[in-house]
């Protein structure tokens, strides 16, 4: 075990699919529904270089920065650089994204509301020239 490992405050969880990741995620689901259906929660770490998909998701999520750096960016705005104790609360129904920088992994919590269209909407890639830019 690695000291990246031994520093995890949980375990990596599956290997995220393919079709929503560039790279390798780790998704660790902590909290699949809570008793009122209202929300999930999970843990992902990304590999350096990995972020998911553009997304969406109909009623919002919050993303807790526990390791590493990363980024975030809402369509058509300028990504931002996140660090350990960052925290994101992404609106409803905004296009982002999210992952590891090129030189570091990344780990955060997510706390993903639940709808009636399921918690995400996936799109399409992040392109390895816009992440390159960074």
């Amino acid at each position: 075990m690695n000291t990246e490992e031994q520093n995890a405050i949980f375990p990596k969880g599956n290997q995220g699919p393919a079709d929503y990741f560039n790279g390798t995620a780790w998704v660790n689901i902590l909290v699949p529904k809570d008793q009122t259906g209202t929300y999930s929660v999970g843990n992902v770490v990304f590999e350096p270089g990995c972020r998911n998909n553009w997304h969406t998701h109909a009623t919002g999520q919050i993303l807790l920065i526990t390791d590493g750096k990363g980024w975030y960016q809402e369509k058509g705005q300028v990504a931002r650089p996140l660090t350990k104790g960052d925290v994101v609360v992404i609106p409803v129904n905004v296009e982002h994204w999210h992952g590891a920088a090129k030189d570091s992994s990344f780990t955060h919590i997510v706390i993903t509301n639940n709808s009636p269209e399921g918690p995400v909407k996936w799109l399409e890639r992040v392109s390895d020239q816009d992440y390159n830019a960074l």
